[in-house]
Parts: structure tokens; C-alpha cells; sequence
């Protein structure tokens, strides 16, 4: 079960904001994205865009945004579209599309151009490879994992395995948002519990915060959305590695040690990548950047700067 415990969130230099970047305002098209920004301590090093994952938003990694500005880096960490305080579209759930988002956010939001550092997480993960491989000249480094990539041989053997029954659940049309509907908070409380390795790493007033952003109208829609993406979202991937090759960008896959989804990792970035080497983070389950915040920071830092000296 989550834990009692409070953590204190240094939070203190970090700014909150939203971008409009489509649509009418109130329609279905609207396209806001709410992100998080902490600018680099002295010396910029880089840019890393952090990526959440589901069920979690952008507060997901809210105990390694400072670290990361610590150690030189200026960091970028949005809600992506359907999640959190962004907004819930009727459409737009393809990764490629989502990627987009976050590329017009960094490009024209931002007036950010030179090559960033993704890091993705699950379904961030989706998101980051989509990032990668349509935006290579955009893209310093990838590092992403805890997800069975779509388009992938091990994607299509795992996806209908008992350790993502959620995958068919997801797809079905109407059905989960009519049976989860006022049970938001116990239907993705069930992920941290099963899926944390370290059971004091997301806590009470955490699952709180993720069961109050799901409550939100249309959040639990947009969730699912994500997922009833997937069949494009492995064909697109097919398609474009078919068509373009492996992806040229150092990529690196990144897991937790005690997570049942490192078994496959090495498998898929190797079939999607040229440059790619595969890390964990030590002790963690599903949720590396809260059940291990150090090694997480450590893990990506060291491979960001791995490849700025190469």
C-alpha cells in the first residue's frame, strides 16, 4: 500500500505554465499543454525533456527536476495532451502526434533549437522513441523504457500477457470509462501497488494528486484514448523503420533492475536503434524516478554526458 509518508518536494525554482498550441478554446479540437520548467544551476550543460508516463502526470518526476537543474541541466517536464492540467482532446493519441506536441511546445512555445535530451517513461517512453525517430536533427540523446514499444517483436508476444491485461481492458470502447467512472482513484491505485517495488515511494497524498488529476472530466477518456492508439501506433513504427532504417539517435533503454518489463528491453532497442545500450535503476520496479529518484538522475546524466563526449 502507499505510504504515509510526506516527502518534501524542492520545488522552490521550478515555474508551472501552459502553452496553447491548437485548436478553439472549449472545443474538442483545444490543444494546451501544461508544463513544468527549472532552469539550469550556473553553467547550462543541456536540455532534458522528461516524459510521464500513465497513470501519473508531470508531478511523477517531482523528485528529480531540481537534481537535474543541479547538475547543469535545464529541464522541461510537460503533461502531455489528455493528462493532467493539459487538455483532454477528442482525438490526437497517436505518439507521433503527441511527440508533435511536445516538439511544437520546445520549438515554438519555447524558442528552443537546439537538440534536446528525451527521457521517456511507459507510455513517455511511446512518446520519447516517436520524439526520436521524427525528429532525429532535434534529438541529442533518447533514453526510455518501461514499456513494450508498439511495432516492436517483443510488443507483439507480450501484449496480450497477463502483466498488461489493462492493454485489452483499455481498448475496449466506452466500457472502462462506464466501470471506472467514480472508482479513479481505486483503479490507478491498483498500478502503484502492483507494480512498485518500494511501497513507501508513492504515498498517500501522491495517489491523492494522480486520483484528483483522473477525477477530472475527460482525463480518464484521454487515458484509454492513449492506449486504444496503440494498433496505429505499431504500424506507424513498422512502417517508418521499415522505410527509414533503425533510428541514428544514442539511445538508451532505461528500467527498473526489478521491473518484469527489463526482461524485454534489450530486445526492442536493439531492433529499433543503431546506437543504444540498456541501464536499470537499482531496486526499482515500474516507477524508476520516484522509487529510486538518485540512480534515476545518476543513470540518465551519465549516459547524456556519455554521448556529449563522444
Amino acid at each position: 500500500m502507499p505510504s504515509q509518508n510526506v516527502a518534501v518536494i524542492d520545488d522552490q525554482a521550478w515555474t508551472s505554465a501552459r502553452a496553447k498550441l491548437a485548436g478553439t478554446p472549449s472545443w474538442p479540437d483545444e490543444v494546451t499543454i501544461h508544463y513544468l520548467e527549472s532552469s539550469a544551476k550556473g553553467y547550462c550543460k543541456g536540455i532534458i525533456l522528461l516524459i510521464h508516463g500513465f497513470p501519473e502526470t508531470s508531478y511523477q518526476f517531482r523528485h528529480v527536476i531540481t537534481d537535474f537543474s543541479k547538475r547543469g541541466y535545464r529541464v522541461i517536464a510537460p503533461d502531455y495532451r489528455g493528462a493532467g492540467h493539459s487538455s483532454h482532446p477528442r482525438d490526437g493519441y497517436t505518439k507521433t502526434v503527441m511527440a508533435a506536441d511536445l516538439h511544437t511546445l520546445l520549438q515554438d512555445h519555447l524558442g528552443i533549437k537546439e537538440p534536446v535530451h528525451i527521457v521517456g517513461h511507459d507510455i513517455g517512453g511511446m512518446i520519447a522513441h516517436s520524439y526520436a525517430t521524427r525528429f532525429v536533427k532535434d534529438t541529442a540523446s533518447v533514453s526510455w523504457g518501461e514499456c513494450p514499444l508498439p511495432g516492436t517483436t517483443a510488443y507483439e508476444e507480450f501484449k496480450h500477457t497477463p502483466g498488461v491485461w489493462h492493454f485489452t481492458f483499455h481498448w475496449q470502447i466506452d466500457l472502462p470509462e462506464a466501470l471506472v467512472e467514480g472508482r479513479e482513484r481505486l483503479y490507478i491505485k491498483h498500478f502503484y501497488d502492483r507494480l512498485c517495488n518500494k511501497p513507501d515511494a508513492i504515498n498517500v497524498n501522491d495517489v491523492d494528486h494522480y486520483a484528483t488529476m483522473f477525477s477530472q472530466p475527460g482525463a480518464m477518456r484521454s487515458g484509454f484514448d492513449v492506449y486504444r492508439a496503440f494498433h496505429k501506433d505499431a504500424e506507424e513504427n513498422r512502417e517508418w523503420l521499415e522505410e527509414k532504417g533503425k533510428c541514428t539517435v544514442p539511445a538508451q533503454s532505461l528500467n527498473g533492475s526489478e521491473s518484469f518489463l527489463a526482461g524485454i528491453a534489450e530486445s526492442m532497442i536493439k531492433e529499433m536503434y543503431e546506437n543504444w545500450r540498456c541501464t536499470t535503476v537499482e531496486g526499482s520496479g515500474h516507477w524508476c524516478a520516484e522509487e529510486n529518484p538518485p540512480d534515476f538522475v545518476e543513470k540518465v546524466v551519465k549516459f547524456v554526458e556519455h554521448v556529449k563526449s563522444s
